[in-house]
């Protein structure tokens, strides 16, 4: 795994423990579904479902690190896998495309820059570097990107071989 993939595993571990206890359980899912959900208002009501699924499925597919089953996952048990397509690859895909739906409520297959910086705070990230991301995916005039700009970037975003990519921006300060 590369030295950029591993530091982006990192930050994955500390967004995904959103109640902040130092391991990931359950109620850290419900806990960013609930915050991503609360800024996707205007989203229909099948791509806020598509993020429920695709934050519990994380959580499904997460419980499989638990070695010694006592129901959490610490970041010792996750960083070694997280990043491994062919156990993540599928979650990784079905989160990366509800996502990104969720930012193109209108289905015009542009996310604009607000939508996307308030859908990414709600995960967690800085700011800064929020937007450090969207510039790197290249907007057009009107500051959106696509639809599948983005979740190509969520996908490359977990890739362990990549470096130099868009998503190496959300690497570093926490909001």
């Amino acid at each position: 795994m590369r030295t950029e993939a591993a530091e982006r595993a990192e930050l994955v571990f500390s967004l995904f423990d959103a109640n902040g206890n130092g391991v990931l359980d359950s109620e850290d899912f419900d806990l960013m579904t609930g915050r991503v959900l609360d800024v996707a208002v205007d989203s229909d009501d099948g791509a806020r479902e598509a993020l429920r699924v695709s934050f519990r499925r994380w959580w499904t597919k997460l419980t499989e690190l638990d070695a010694n089953g006592d129901g959490v996952i610490s970041v010792e048990e996750f960083r070694p896998f997280v990043l491994d397509p062919d156990r993540f690859g599928t979650t990784i895909a079905e989160f990366a495309d509800a996502l990104s739906v969720l930012g193109d409520p209108d289905g015009d297959g542009l996310i604009e820059r607000p939508r996307f910086v308030s859908l990414m705070k709600a995960i967690g990230f800085a700011e800064d570097n929020i937007h450090a991301l969207f510039d790197a995916f290249g907007p057009d005039a009107e500051d959106r990107v696509t639809v599948a700009v983005w979740a190509d970037g969520i996908r490359d975003y977990y890739a362990p071989d990549l470096a130099g990519i868009p998503g190496d921006r959300l690497v570093g300060a926490r909001a």
